[in-house]
């Protein structure tokens, strides 16, 4: 298990808390390289690859009630940007994707559908694929005609269309009625 830990610095040293209860209940050990730190106690593990060298004579820890505090000496004055050091990114060949043409599948998909239509679906196929080829005035006259006669006229013809209202057409050997209000 990892400990939580934070760090500040000054131009001489870097020095960072460890929050630990009880450290010394949990025989906590603390070792200092050159450019790592490594710290140890009972079910805790804290290990720190440093960005920058330091001077392991005048290093030192000490622990608190809540907290172990290591002090770093810097070898140089040198500003650090982050405490650790980051290992290289390492590259990784990914599996090559396969690309799909969404459009083929659909179309594909389409013509199966097409295929397996009958009856009032095959019907249904054929009006949308005439309206979805149709040029804007056909589908114009497309919808007016169809709304205008309740559903039972249906022209791909504008010029005619569009003169004036569309009369409604029933199927033969029935009769058209209004809604009771």
């Amino acid at each position: 298990m990892s400990v939580r830990h934070d760090w500040y610095q000054s131009e001489t040293k870097v020095v960072i808390t460890v929050l630990l209860k009880n450290a010394i209940e949990k025989n906590y050990d603390v070792k200092i390289e050159s450019k790592k730190l490594h710290m140890t106690a009972d079910g805790y593990e804290l290990e720190i690859p440093l960005l920058h060298p330091v001077v392991v004579e005048r290093c030192s820890h000490k622990a608190f009630q809540t907290k172990v505090e290591i002090t770093l000496a810097k070898e140089t004055g040198v500003r650090w940007e982050t405490l650790e050091e980051k290992a290289a990114p390492v590259e990784v060949a990914l599996p090559k994707l396969q690309t799909k043409n969404w459009d083929q599948l659909v179309s594909e998909e389409e013509k199966i559908e097409e295929k397996e239509a009958q009856g009032e679906a095959a019907l249904n196929n054929l009006f949308k694929r005439i309206y979805s080829t149709s040029s804007p005035e056909v589908q114009k006259a497309m919808n007016k005609s169809f709304s205008e006669s309740g559903g039972t006229v249906l022209s791909t013809n504008w010029n005619e269309v569009g003169k004036e209202k569309v009369i409604v057409r029933p199927p033969n050997g029935t009769e058209f009625r209004e809604w009771e209000k």
